[in-house]
């Protein structure tokens, strides 16, 4: 097991809760959507599992460790790569050095990781002169992919992803999701998407759909 939550719900203010006892295992080698029409509160789920707000109750836990004992910061840091939908990319740097710096905060090691970095990067499109523009010179579609390739190229066990696939045409979406079913499938990795297009939920492995302050599993 990766990842548990322990019957976590939340709510804002006095509003009705957005979802209430939630008990899911998200497990490593497989890739997980979370669907869910607009204010349903799957990104919210999303940033509690990510490590960024803490549940109203319950807890989450991460390799039968609580979030809470780890530390937010910690977890944030060592364990889960996040990708979020506006991107969240430094402005003043290129697109490599971007990916690159990530990977020095979260302590990744490899023998060259400029080179690791633009392999990577080209993987999902993104070539050598794009790598070294500016990131504020690329397009939403081209940054997108920059933050899915940062996510990737930190060494971490669990990558969680809001929209991934939003700002990206058919083909290029086609491509991430493939990505993703590798690196999850050929590396060990959780892998756990917020989506709300179906055929991105259909190349996952488990679906789960929040839907009445419930997440239901769904059959493939």
């Amino acid at each position: 097991m990766t990842l548990a939550t322990k019957e976590v719900s939340y709510w804002y203010g006095p509003e009705a809760p957005l979802f209430e006892h939630v008990n899911l295992t998200f497990e490593a080698g497989k890739i997980y959507a979370i669907l869910g029409s607009s204010g349903s509160g799957k990104t919210t789920f999303l940033s509690l599992i990510a490590g960024l707000d803490t549940p109203k109750e319950g807890e989450i836990l991460y390799k039968d460790q609580s979030l809470k004992k780890i530390g937010l910061q910690q977890y944030r840091r060592k364990d889960v790569s996040i990708v979020f939908q506006a991107y969240n990319l430094l402005p003043y740097l290129s697109a490599v050095d971007n990916v690159v710096t990530a990977m020095k905060i979260s302590g990744t090691q490899q023998a060259d990781p400029k080179a690791y970095a633009l392999g990577n990067l080209e993987k999902v499109g993104i070539n050598r002169e794009l790598a070294e523009k500016k990131v504020t010179l690329l397009s939403g579609g081209q940054q997108q992919r920059v933050a899915i390739t940062r996510a990737l190229c930190c060494d971490h066990d669990l990558i969680v992803a809001d929209e991934p696939t939003g700002n990206l045409d058919e083909a290029t979406s086609r491509d991430i999701v493939s990505l993703f079913q590798e690196i999850a499938h050929t590396q060990q990795k959780c892998i756990i998407l917020v989506t709300h297009e179906q055929e991105v939920a259909a190349a996952c492995d488990v679906v789960y759909e929040l839907k009445d302050k419930e997440f239901q599993l769904r059959e493939l």
